[in-house]
């Protein structure tokens, strides 16, 4: 009877069979700080992030608490979804919620929400803007670490567990996800990738850094860092994004880190907020600060 070579598929098969096993066993032998990042990115390459999620993989120290900063501004149809979104990360967090002086039923649908789970629904009483809200957001935390999660679901909270790794690793101590940094990179239209290239290169120009999403709503932090210089952030709208995060870069012992996120733009029909005048704006902020 004749034999056969293994295929290649064969092949491939095999060789990935034994990194997995190897990596599982590796897993196993860790404790409850978890594996390194560099293993658990390997894993997700290979078996993807589901399969990571389902096996366990993502160990969290004991006692961890992730406070999630929601600034929301006319999002009755979507915050619904986004918490349930947010809660079904299984990640132990305490949501903070800071409606902007809504107009569109968005302060009964949070009213709701925090009488039927547990949400810290914080109210103010006109808008302000993004930045007044995340400041009262981030005053308000008391997890390990803070994160910032747009309403309006164009970022996917399964995410998360991927983006806080670095910072449990004590690899990194401010992690942003990047819209385009990875190989499956956000659809936008031409001019909005445009405006957030020209954007995050003077950035990195003027502070002598290499981001590649300076604006991305994934911004997350060790808790003593944002709640340091929170006090002393002044932009009320987009700007803050720019502001927080060149405050952050002027102590030099701060860690950044970035990694590759999921993204789904919405339009400005279902109610996307930001415009070619806070592009503008971010300009100025950028020199200011």
């Amino acid at each position: 009877m004749n034999s056969f070579p293994p295929s290649d598929d064969e092949a491939s098969s095999t060789a990935l069979r034994e990194v997995v096993l190897r990596l599982a066993d590796e897993l196993r032998s860790h404790d409850v700080e978890g594996i390194p990042s560099e293993r658990v990115e390997l894993l997700e390459r290979i078996i993807g992030r589901d399969a990571c999620r389902r096996l366990g993989i993502y160990a969290l120290p004991p006692d961890f608490v992730l406070s999630v900063v929601v600034p929301v501004y006319n999002e009755a149809k979507t915050l619904e979804k986004v918490i349930a979104r947010l809660r079904e990360t299984y990640l132990p967090m305490e949501i903070i919620c800071v409606d902007d002086g809504s107009k569109d039923g968005t302060r009964e649908v949070l009213e709701r929400l925090a009488a039927e789970q547990e949400i810290t629904a914080v109210f103010h009483d006109h808008n302000q803007g993004k930045g007044a809200a995340l400041r009262t957001g981030f005053l308000e935390a008391s997890g390990d670490i803070v994160v910032v999660q747009d309403a309006d679901m164009e970022y996917d909270p399964q995410d998360l567990r991927l983006l806080i790794q670095p910072i449990l690793d004590d690899g990194a101590d401010v992690v942003y996800g990047s819209r385009f940094s990875g190989p499956d990179r956000a659809v936008s239209p031409l001019w909005h990738l445009a405006a957030n290239k020209v954007i995050t290169n003077l950035f990195n120009l003027f502070h002598g850094y290499r981001f590649t999403d300076v604006e991305t709503c994934y911004k997350l932090f060790r808790r003593e860092l944002i709640q340091g210089i929170a006090p002393r952030l002044r932009e009320r709208r987009f700007g803050i994004e720019l502001e927080m995060t060149a405050k952050l870069l002027k102590d030099r012992n701060t860690r950044f880190h970035e990694r590759p996120i999921r993204y789904a733009r919405r339009s400005y029909a279902e109610g996307k907020k930001i415009g070619w005048r806070d592009g503008i704006w971010a300009l100025w902020c950028i020199v200011r600060y």
